[in-house]
């Protein structure tokens, strides 16, 4: 049983992660023009995956041939999720991005489904449609109008993330793996393109970082520390001491943080039909997961006979953030 003091603070920490996810939608927005994209996130990139390199060299573990050649094309799949993902917030608002994006959590078990051949259960897609429903109405804020450039880029983000974590659990599933290891390549797969892009397209790197003020570069380092390093170590020392439902719970407040964010200090405007958007999208990302959690529990129960649990293994050491090195949410 978890002390309760224990369980407030992992709780709590998981809680900033969500909120610092939540408020990477407007920073990023803060820092970015349609052609910057490439060189900020190469800078960010370039300086999480040098934490990370300057980490894994401290704990003086050596890089397995497995791990690089699962890192390498998942880090491929997490860069396109980031470059959809910023080109997207170039063109629209925070708020909709930040409530686009958690449509992964419903295009995650469909993709799985598929890959696996494993038949989701008929409500699943009814709350997959009324989360869709919900991004049309968001994105129309009222109106018949079509998604902008921007909504529809973040929407193959979303797409893009779902096959990121069912590739990361097809490549790396039931094997031996260090987290950190993973994670670093994949950021450094991420560095080495965007780095390469802002050569041929958009701003330079040098340009880029010259034109920083002192409250940019404070933005964009609470980019690179909180929002990727400070959240992945989270999501590892967390998943140790609760539950992963717990985890996914607290994290999954992100599109909500998101809203907040957007609306109260972006001043995003959001008409009665906006607001019912972003109802049906967090009811339908909630429903979809509530139900896609309760079917894969009840499919592993059946086809997995009960056994005996040795003295003192640990309830909350095994789950889908482990030995993953998954950048979940906006990393």
């Amino acid at each position: 049983m978890i002390p309760f003091v224990e369980r407030f603070r992992v709780d709590l920490l998981l809680l900033l992660v969500a909120v610092s996810w939540g408020s990477t939608y407007l920073v990023a927005k803060e820092l970015v023009s349609a052609g910057t994209v490439l060189a900020l996130l190469a800078v960010r990139m370039l300086l999480a995956a040098g934490v990370m390199a300057a980490i894994v060299g401290v704990r003086r573990n050596h890089l397995t041939r497995s791990e690089l050649f699962a890192g390498l094309p998942i880090g491929v799949l997490l860069a396109a999720v980031f470059a959809f993902e910023t080109f997207g917030i170039a063109h629209t608002s925070a708020t909709n991005v930040g409530l686009i994006i958690s449509l992964t959590m419903v295009f995650t078990p469909v993709l799985e489904s598929v890959v696996s051949r494993r038949r989701l259960p008929g409500t699943f897609f009814a709350a997959a449609i009324v989360a869709v429903a919900g991004v049309v109405l968001l994105a129309g804020n009222g109106t018949f109008d079509p998604p902008n450039a921007g909504d529809l880029l973040v929407l193959a983000a979303a797409l893009v993330r779902a096959a990121h974590v069912v590739s990361m659990h097809k490549l790396t599933g039931g094997k031996a793996m260090d987290s950190l290891h993973l994670t670093t390549v994949q950021l450094g797969t991420c560095a080495l393109l965007f780095a390469a892009g802002s050569i041929v397209y958009g701003d330079s790197i040098p340009h880029y970082l010259s034109q920083l003020d002192r409250g940019r570069l404070v933005m964009f380092l609470y980019l690179v520390l909180i929002c990727t390093v400070f959240a992945f170590f989270v999501q590892i020392w967390a998943v140790r001491r609760t539950s992963p439902s717990r985890v996914s719970l607290l994290l999954g407040t992100e599109p909500v943080w998101a809203a907040f964010i957007g609306i109260t200090i972006a001043h995003d405007t959001l008409g009665i039909a906006g607001y019912c958007g972003i109802a049906l999208i967090l009811t339908g990302t909630a429903w979809g997961r509530l139900i896609e959690q309760r079917h894969r529990q009840a499919t592993q129960s059946e086809s997995q006979p009960p056994r005996s649990k040795p003295s003192g293994e640990d309830d909350h050491g095994d789950g889908p953030f482990q030995g993953q090195g998954s950048l979940q949410g906006s990393a």
